[in-house]
């Protein structure tokens, strides 16, 4: 992989053939897990400027119509996370010279509070080809990585980093974008514990930002050889598009013309019934009633699917563009046979994406009822794929693939001058991103609202094989025998086994939990640099041995702290809290006053606990039934200060290995979903309507 530095500059075509999509990802990590950005992208003239405000994709306006550029979302990455983009560099309008990647934080937050920061750039078959480590980004609220920037017929990539004060809005104005000053006068808003326990304290306006000959940006970098890199000018009056940081909840301001279509999104309650009773069984386009086998189940399942992503072009482009695939016209096929030695193979289906003439091609090998990938089957796929010239052999099951460690073992022949991509996808993943278009993103019409209504309905029907991650594996009954009766060693090969399986569930309790809130939830994992996913796990399988726990944290956009969900397998009780901090201003007495209401139809058996500075064993605590109406037994008695308050609920977990009413997957997934249900949703504040895209961007 090709290491850059500040300022230098590298054609694509120099480190790989297969450049026509490129994925371009912003990592971040965070000590506290509780640190976060937003990637933006601009596309420029040669002038320097977007052509229209339509040019700009950020949170609200992620997917450009052509399918040129799609913001395809964070994801966990090493001890960090990652946010990527795909690019589908043919797709790019040739009147558009530059791409600036970008990133931004809120409410006070700046980018030299976060570790790690690098940007990655891979080509279609996954391959990472460069990357820029940054180690100086600075005090500030808005970073450009790089660039990336036509040199003739070629596309060249340039390590910017360069950093600007005045966040997403100032950065977006110096290219050109007309934000939206209607949002100037709007409220934004404060830390959540502020306004879940606060007394005094105000909400802030935001004011309008006149900057007079004032630079918005750090010294820029020096600029390569062929290409200057802007700098900052003055700026007009601009509101800040988002209110939150590390401890602060988003004001997504209106930072966009509100131009745009609406897009269809269905509603979640369910029309009044024309049934005579419950026992009518409405008619559904993908009936499950006749599955018999495994068999038929693999095939049902991936002929659905591969025909919804056909017909609904936002779900299909969503699911392959972060595999490489470029926009264009897509047409999917099943039990297609290919010639491979004696016996012809015949892979679940493919899927072939059109651009200009030029075909991208996928093999899709599926399983589904918790049945395991065979590795023999997806290295004749990989071998038939890089034969033919294919691109990419994407694997579907109910399992979840981790970093550092594959769902299946293949090897790859170097002498081959064809990359062939081999790509996961996991049931659950299927399901959240069907429902967050159409619960929350919206698609194109409605025809196309109700093809993935009934995906999802298919997919989630007990009969279909198709439920995400649903056993803890073989190890899990032997690793508790052995906590139990303190037999298990550090180095157990089982314990590690168990640990994959805990961060295989966590990760699909964040899609389920996500796809329910339209919101980002990600598994946190505290950053150490440089360390390794392996080593991680193996730490923990070593402390599961000594403590009999398993731990884990979830953010989740919008909530005032990290949700932590813990698993002690000796007492077989399960704990998720979050901690809130105090104001910063106010009296204790009225912060706790207003917890108490703020939790009024929390459960009873709720336990708050008092965190007070200095002391490791925590301040007073007792349920929420007790201190409703004796707030003050919430403060210390030695008037020791205040540092913020931890909300837990305890349950018993259950013991089955798997997703059965009484396995400890269910009770997982239930005492995180009743956790943020009935505790965290009171501290938070309703999000405020988003900001329209513009124009065009409806149909995804």
């Amino acid at each position: 992989m090709h290491e850059m530095v500040k300022g230098a500059n590298v054609g694509l075509t120099a480190l790989s053939e297969n450049v026509d999509a490129v994925i371009v990802s912003l990592g971040w990590a965070s000590s506290t897990g509780e640190g976060d950005a937003d990637v933006s992208v601009l596309l420029l003239d040669g002038d320097g400027k977007v052509r229209s405000d339509a040019d700009f994709y950020f949170y609200n306006h992620p997917v450009a119509p052509d399918g040129s550029v799609q913001l395809l979302g964070k994801a966990p990455a090493g001890e960090g996370s990652e946010d990527r983009i795909g690019f589908d560099l043919t797709a790019i309008p040739a009147e558009v010279e530059r791409i600036v990647v970008a990133a931004s934080r809120y409410g006070g937050a700046r980018f030299g509070e976060l570790e790690d920061l690098r940007v990655t750039l891979a080509d279609g078959s996954g391959e990472d080809l460069l990357r820029f480590a940054i180690d100086d980004a600075g005090s500030v609220s808005a970073f450009i990585f790089g660039e990336l920037y036509r040199r003739g017929d070629e596309w060249k990539f340039r390590a910017v980093g360069q950093g600007y004060d005045t966040g997403l809005a100032g950065l977006a104005t110096d290219f050109g974008v007309d934000i939206d000053d209607d949002a100037a006068d709007g409220p934004a808003e404060d830390c959540i514990a502020d306004e879940a326990l606060g007394d005094a304290a105000a909400v802030e306006q935001v004011p309008a930002v006149e900057v007079d000959g004032l630079p918005g940006t750090e010294s820029a970098p020096a600029p390569a050889a062929d290409e200057a890199v802007p700098q900052a000018v003055a700026l007009p009056a601009v509101p800040t598009p988002r209110g939150a940081g590390d401890d602060a909840q988003p004001t997504r301001a209106a930072s966009r013309p509100r131009t745009a279509k609406k897009k269809v999104t269905l509603p979640r309650a369910a029309k009044r019934s024309l049934a005579d009773n419950d026992s009518w069984t409405q008619a559904r386009l993908f009936p499950v009633s006749a599955l018999k086998s495994d068999r038929e189940r693999e095939t049902r399942a991936t002929s659905v699917l591969l025909a919804v992503m056909a017909q609904v072009p936002e779900f299909g482009r969503r699911l392959t563009a972060g595999f490489g695939a470029p926009a264009g016209r897509m047409e999917t096929f099943t039990e297609v046979s290919l010639p491979h030695g004696d016996t012809p193979r015949r892979p679940d289906g493919v899927i072939r994406v059109d651009r200009a003439g030029k075909l991208w091609t996928a093999l899709v090998e599926t399983k589904t009822n918790g049945n395991a990938l065979k590795s023999d089957q997806v290295q004749a796929y990989m071998d038939i794929a890089a034969r033919r010239g294919y691109e990419a052999v994407i694997t579907l099951s109910n399992d979840v693939a981790l970093e550092g460690s594959p769902l299946v073992d293949v090897k790859v022949d170097g002498r081959r001058k064809h990359k062939v991509a081999l790509r996961h996808l996991s049931w659950a993943e299927v399901a959240h991103q069907a429902q967050m278009l159409i619960r929350h993103e919206g698609v194109g019409n409605s025809a196309h609202a109700w093809l993935l209504q009934e995906l999802l309905l298919y997919l989630q029907h007990d009969n279909s094989g198709c439920h995400g991650f649903q056993n803890m594996g073989a190890a899990w009954v032997p690793v508790r025998k052995g906590i139990d009766d303190e037999t298990l060693c550090q180095g157990d090969p089982r314990a590690l086994e168990v640990v994959e399986s805990w961060e295989r569930l966590i990760r699909q309790v964040c899609l389920g939990l996500g796809g329910d809130l339209g919101q980002k939830v990600l598994p946190v994992q505290r950053a150490r640099r440089g360390a390794d996913p392996a080593q991680r796990r193996a730490r923990m399988a070593d402390e599961l041995c000594v403590e009999g726990k398993l731990q884990a944290e979830l953010r989740i956009d919008g909530a005032p702290g990290v949700l932590t969900v813990g698993a002690d397998l000796r007492t077989a009780r399960l704990r998720t809290s979050v901690e809130i901090p105090a104001p910063g201003q106010g009296y204790p007495l009225s912060w706790a006053k207003r917890l108490v209401r703020r939790l009024a139809d929390a459960p009873a058996d709720l336990h708050v606990e008092t965190l007070v500075e200095g002391e490791t064993g925590g301040g007073p605590r007792g349920t929420l039934e007790r201190l409703r109406p004796e707030p003050a037994d919430m403060l210390p008695k030695n008037g020791a200060r205040i540092t913020g308050f931890r909300l837990t609920l305890v349950k018993g977990m259950g013991s089955g290995r798997g997703s059965a009413e009484s396995g400890f997957i269910r009770s997982v997934d239930d005492a995180v979903q009743r956790f943020h249900r009935t505790v965290v949703v009171h501290l938070e504040r309703p999000a405020p309507p988003k900001a329209a895209p513009v124009g065009g961007a409806a149909s995804g």
